[in-house]
């Protein structure tokens, strides 16, 4: 067996330790924080004199393309429904206006169209018909070569399309921006918004991510689920089956080298002074933190620069218990504060700044079966913000109190407070020192050109024997996509551990001297 080494222990680390065991590898997976999981996290906020803690997902919330996990386990030989109990959300999500308006959006398609036509009018269901089906092609389009291979050049990803294949990249909508595109098919800027949203699960602006984005609608329109018992469930499911498998998991392990020798990677150096060789190694952070040389300095080449001004989002987000009063929220909420949406953008990116009325993210994860305790549900609140947490100037006391006031201001606009409130909260700054040199940003680099899908890196890094997984490189960010990152970081190491292995020695018989 060969000895492979993964650094990181989130769903891409886990999904790439799976298969990688799977296929008579030898892995050893290393993981800096106490527990595996990595943005998938869980924070307990303060409570009560003799109240138990509750955890509150405090990362991804709710799970997308399921295929992606029912496929994972079943090439392991594990039912993955038998693992992970999955409670699929209808409505989708609820979204909150200032006017006091409410749009759901719906599995169904017909349904989802009736609320937009009671929520603005007929032209408008109109334009979501025609603008669910165009998403649903371009996620045909791109499922294959994208989602499911190995990154592609452009050059590749023409010939996969066919004689007509620049024809075909423009089909898949990545020559204009997703809020032009969305203007094609609505005119109410109220429903633009909702659909406008999606840029953000990739970091980015939807006045700059190329149309391609709104793919997304087509994927939450086939199945938004929540887990039971929280999103950590996830992570330790797939770190179950990986031990099953016979991968050695170790946490609380800092890695402070990649050692490179004779021009390839062969071992890692950990903050005890520790060296461990290996055949092979998955770095399964964030590609800046490889580029910024915290790696050491000859790992930088691994990879392409990475700018700051390049950045994704990051965010404030507050884990709280909390008594709402004045919304019906469901699980999955938007508020929406009615100040202009591009300047709301125009204000992360261009300005490096909070946005003076931030759109809110609510999870409200007592909705759909569990109970508030004394009260008090369990939420989490999350503003999009500049990833600026290296900079020691930002996101002091007084900056977060100012975010935290912003916040509330929304919420009430629209119509909700929240009482007897406790919370943790997590700022760029905090998460720059979970996943160092992003600054905080979440997604990796910010997809804003029609060139981005092509530039993000592939499995295979530029040093021969390290290899790259995690939402930073391809296929992008988000649960699902990083699992795809971690299989295909496996694929690419079986097929070149397969194509340098040599022949085992025997012994030949005969009179001949043979060498």
């Amino acid at each position: 067996m060969n000895r492979v080494i993964i650094a990181g222990g989130g769903v891409a680390g886990l999904s790439a330790a799976i298969d990688l065991a799977r296929a008579g590898q030898s892995v050893l997976l290393l993981e800096r924080a106490s527990t595996v999981g990595g943005k998938m996290r869980q924070l307990f906020p303060p409570t009560e004199p003799g109240v138990e803690p509750r955890g509150v997902d405090a990362g991804p919330t709710v799970m997308t393309m399921r295929w992606v996990f029912d496929e994972l386990f079943a090439d392991a030989g594990v039912d993955f429904e038998r693992r992970v109990t999955l409670e699929r959300q209808d409505p989708i999500a609820r979204h909150f206006f200032d006017d006091g308006a409410v749009l759901d959006l719906h599995h169904d398609v017909e349904q989802t169209a009736q609320a937009i036509a009671d929520f603005a009018d007929k032209r408008e269901a109109r334009g979501y018909r025609r603008f669910i089906a165009h998403a649903e092609k371009i996620y045909r389009e791109v499922e294959a070569p994208f989602l499911r291979g190995q990154r592609p050049s452009f050059t590749q990803a023409a010939k996969h399309f066919g004689i007509r294949g620049l024809a075909a990249l423009w089909r898949i909508d990545m020559r204009r921006s997703m809020w032009r595109a969305l203007g094609e098919f609505f005119k109410d800027e109220r429903v633009r918004r909702v659909f406008a949203r999606y840029a953000t699960y990739s970091g980015c602006s939807p006045m700059l991510a190329p149309a391609t984005y709104n793919l997304v609608a087509h994927v939450e329109q086939q199945g938004v689920y929540r887990v039971r018992g929280g999103m950590a469930k996830l992570s330790e499911s797939l770190e179950a089956l990986a031990r099953e498998l016979g991968v050695a998991i170790e946490t609380s392990c800092t890695v402070d080298e990649i050692v490179i020798e004779q021009g390839r990677a062969r071992a890692l150096r950990l903050a005890s002074g520790e060296r461990l060789e290996a055949e092979a190694i998955v770095w399964a952070g964030d590609v800046a933190a490889l580029a910024s040389g915290k790696l050491g300095e000859a790992a930088r080449a691994a990879v392409k620069p990475v700018k700051p001004t390049g950045r994704s989002l990051s965010a404030v987000t507050w884990a709280a218990l909390a008594t709402p009063r004045g919304l019906p929220l469901l699980h999955h909420n938007v508020l929406f504060s009615g100040a202009s949406y591009p300047q709301e953008f125009d204000a992360i990116f261009e300005h490096n700044q909070v946005p003076e009325a931030p759109t809110v993210y609510l999870c409200a994860q007592d909705r759909g079966g569990l109970r508030a305790v004394n009260g008090r549900e369990r939420m989490l609140l999350l503003i999009n913000a500049p990833a600026a947490g290296d900079d020691a100037a930002r996101f002091d006391a007084e900056e977060i109190s100012r975010c935290e006031q912003r916040m509330h201001e929304t919420l009430q606009r629209c119509g909700l407070t929240l009482e007897q409130t406790s919370a943790s909260v997590t700022t760029p700054r905090d998460f720059e020192r979970m996943f160092p040199a992003t600054g905080g940003a979440l997604y990796g680099s910010a997809a804003h050109s029609f060139m981005a899908v092509f530039s993000k890196e592939g499995s295979r890094s530029a040093i021969p024997a390290l290899y790259l997984a995690g939402g930073s490189v391809h296929p992008g960010p988000g649960v699902p996509m990083a699992a795809l990152s971690g299989r295909r970081a496996a694929e690419s190491i079986c097929a070149d551990l397969a194509s340098t292995a040599t022949s085992r020695r025997v012994a030949i018989s005969g009179g001949t001297s043979m060498r």
